[in-house]
């Protein structure tokens, strides 16, 4: 099974916020793809918690890098900047979001996220 991954998803494994284990369960087996974005998405999350939380700041790095040493599995894509930009436009999504939709469709894949805006547009 194939399944793009998004960053609403990801960082709820890898900093155990809620979702996680819902997540993990659609992860585990599958073959996992995302966009390179997501790379960047994890570290920007990485940030914002750590500036929110000071004291954990070097717990929630070092989940971080562990997180990168483990996603070697992962197949990292490049994605369509022009029909990611149109998909944006037409869904109302972020170029970021619209990235993990345009993937999935390309693919044929399913896609796993926690973000609500990103899922209402996939049920639609």
């Amino acid at each position: 099974m194939r399944i793009v991954v998004d960053a609403s998803a990801l960082a709820a494994v890898v900093f155990n916020e809620e979702g996680a284990e819902e997540v993990a369960q659609k992860l585990s087996g599958a073959i996992v793809h995302a966009p390179e974005l997501l790379r960047f998405e994890l570290a920007s999350a990485a940030v914002k918690k750590a500036r929110q939380h000071p004291d954990l700041a070097p717990q929630i790095m070092q989940r971080l890098s562990d997180a990168m040493e483990g996603l070697h599995r992962v197949r990292w894509h490049d994605v369509h900047v022009g029909d990611v930009a149109m998909l944006a436009q037409l869904t109302g999504l972020s170029a970021y979001d619209a990235s993990y939709l345009w993937l999935a469709g390309w693919l044929g894949a399913d896609l796993v996220t926690l973000d609500r805006r990103l899922a209402t547009v996939i049920e639609t």
